[in-house]
Formats: C-alpha cells, structure tokens, sequence
C-alpha cells in the first residue's frame, strides 16, 4: 500500500499546504471491502477539532475529484499525531517550546529537559539536572526524542497544565 500512500500524500500536500497545515504521515491499510486512508497533519498553534472537520472535507473532496485512491472505497481519517510522536523536524521542536522532553543522545545519554529554544540545526534545553542552565544539542546528536507528557505542571511557565494532543 505504500504505492498508494505515496500517490495520496502527493495530491493532498499542496491542498494541506494551502490550508496551512503540513502533513505529518499518510497511512493507507486494508480494512474489509474498502481501505482506511489516515492523514495527520499539524501546524504551528495546534490543531483543533474545527480545523480537523474542515480539512476533512476538502481532503475528501480532493481525494473524489482525483484518481489517486482507484475505484475501491476508502474511509477517510483526518487527525493530529499528538503529543506521542518522536521530534525528528526542526518544525517539531518548534511547536513543542516549553514542553518537557526526553532526548536520547548519539553518545548514549539520556537528558530530560524543557525545550527553551530552537532553530533549523539546534534545541536549547533547560532544566536538564546535572549539566549547565542551559544545554544545547545540535540535531545531528538526537538519535531519539520524544515530548514527555505532564499531569501536574507548573503554571509558573505559562502554558497549561495537562497538555494533552494538539
């Protein structure tokens, strides 16, 4: 099915792009007499249901108007990916300033820290125990990253506590 993945992200990326949105992933599985077509996508400020409904319809609408899915019936499923996804992007690091994350280093090291800052090449990190203030890793070092979910964070940086997906 990656054939198909790959032909559906190719016609929906400019109509995402359009909108806003990058897209983040597309899956395309069997399911029964039709196929399941997930799409994710996410922007800078979050995503919310409203922007899911909308993109859904124009994502449908493109997808009918197109022979990239064929002639078997398909299930269109638009999300966000959440706060599980691995930061592999600098857009990711981007959209996720002030969470709390887990990097696993090239060097083996684990550090847990608050995204501080962050560009096209490096994170800043603060908080991280046991290194400087302020720890910056070029992107080349993280072999692993991941947004740690908070029940019970401070309001003392501004953000809300128990973020969730966005």
């Amino acid at each position: 099915m990656s054939a198909v993945a790959d032909r559906v992200e190719r016609v929906l990326t400019p109509v995402v792009a359009a909108e806003g949105f990058d897209i983040e992933a597309v899956e395309v599985q069997p399911a029964g007499r039709r196929r399941l077509v997930r799409v994710l996508v996410d922007r800078d400020g979050g995503v919310t249901l409203d922007h899911i409904a909308a993109l859904t319809a124009t994502l449908s609408a493109t997808l009918d108007e197109t022979d990239a899915m064929g002639e078997q019936p398909y299930v269109l499923e638009v999300s966000s990916p959440g706060v599980g996804r691995p930061l592999v992007l600098p857009r990711h690091w981007r959209r996720n300033v002030e969470r709390l994350v887990r990097v696993t280093l090239t060097d083996g090291d684990v550090v847990v820290g608050r995204i501080v800052a962050c560009d096209d090449t490096v994170v800043t990190l603060g908080g991280v125990p046991e290194r400087p203030p302020q720890l910056t890793v070029p992107y080349g070092e993280v072999t692993e990253a991941h947004v740690e979910v908070e029940f019970n964070r401070s309001s003392s940086t501004g953000a809300a506590a128990a973020e969730g997906e966005h």
